[in-house]
């Protein structure tokens, strides 16, 4: 291992993954590599990626949590322009820490990444004015398959952190299931 640190069972939770490459820096700014499946696979991390996704948005926008249900998809995340606050929900029936959420900050200073299994709600907060989120799937997208949770379910308690903007957050979002009421993978 030598251009990828990675942190296995981030917040407790088994699977979910940070991991922060190595940034070379000088006066011209710097280079980092974002993914390496050799040293992905040393690790343990053995995913085929079949599709990359990048969205922009404003502060406030918080998008999910969304998972597929017959497609689940394991999801690679990181942030090339702003900031956003992350979060991951076990949703995996039978799990131990089924219910239970990890979040952290990614910003294109920091260049963590977020792995994020199959069986997890994925969704986020963007804190900076502005931000670019980009991510790589393991399965392709299947515009039927959509499940999701709604964003605030008090089971889950996700401490989202403030911003000086308003949420701004799309009807369908806003009219998701609670975990308990949701359609699982």
């Amino acid at each position: 291992m030598g251009q990828i640190k990675i942190e296995h069972d981030a917040g407790g939770i088994k699977g979910l993954c940070v991991i922060t490459p190595a940034v070379h820096g000088d006066k011209r700014g710097y280079f980092t590599e974002t993914y390496n499946k050799r040293e992905m696979s040393e690790a343990g991390l053995n995913y085929d990626f079949v599709q990359d996704n990048q969205s922009s948005s404003t502060k406030g926008v918080l998008r999910g949590l969304h998972f597929q249900i017959r497609y689940p998809q394991t999801k690679l995340v990181r942030v090339i322009r702003g900031a956003v606050y992350d979060v991951a929900v076990d949703v995996r029936k039978g799990s131990e820490t089924f219910g239970k959420y990890c979040g952290m900050i990614l910003t294109e200073d920091n260049h963590k990444q977020f792995l994020i299994p199959k069986g997890f709600a994925h969704g986020f907060l963007v804190l900076s004015d502005f931000a670019e989120f980009c991510y790589k799937c393991d399965d392709f997208w299947h515009p039927n398959d959509e499940g999701g949770i709604i964003w605030n379910d008090p089971s889950i308690n996700i401490a989202w952190p403030e911003v000086d903007a308003p949420l701004n957050i799309i009807e369908r979002d806003s009219n998701l299931p609670t975990l308990k009421e949701a359609v699982l993978p």
